[in-house]
């Protein structure tokens, strides 16, 4: 998207824990402790996050700063290509974040930057992700009721 860069941080079914979207401009290290320490804060229960090359650097020394006054370990695990590796092949765990982009990408809200404000963007991401999780349900509640009928 132009101009913007997404964030998010999904859980291991693909379904979005938080979003943070800013500006193209900025990197990828610099732009993850607004969501992450968001998230962490909120879901007491994660101890480790998988996060792209794009996030290596300090992020791992950061969060553990910020969170071992609370007696806190989390643990950030950077998922690197095997380096005898030719052509492509899919990394562990990261087909699970790319599964969400694409879910997302399907909206037409999303596609096209009709926000103004990346706060409004970041909540689209949030409607977006809502209106999947309520379709999932309404086609699993029908398929129950179809089998107890």
């Amino acid at each position: 998207m132009k101009g913007r860069k997404r964030h998010i941080v999904v859980d291991v079914l693909g379904l979005v824990l938080g979003g943070y979207v800013s500006a193209a401009n900025v990197s990828d290290v610099k732009a993850a402790p607004g969501v992450l320490v968001w998230v962490l804060q909120m879901y007491q229960r994660i101890v480790k996050v998988l996060a792209d090359k794009g996030y290596r650097g300090n992020l791992g020394k950061l969060l553990q700063q910020f969170f071992e006054q609370e007696g806190r370990q989390v643990e950030v695990e950077i998922s690197q290509r095997a380096e005898d590796a030719k052509g492509f092949q899919v990394e562990p765990k990261r087909w699970i974040v790319e599964r969400t982009w694409t879910w997302l990408e399907n909206a037409r809200i999303l596609n096209r930057d009709y926000e103004r404000l990346p706060e409004n963007h970041e909540g689209m991401i949030y409607v977006v992700m809502i209106r999947l999780m309520l379709q999932r349900l309404t086609k699993n509640r029908r398929t129950w009721n179809r089998e107890t009928a």
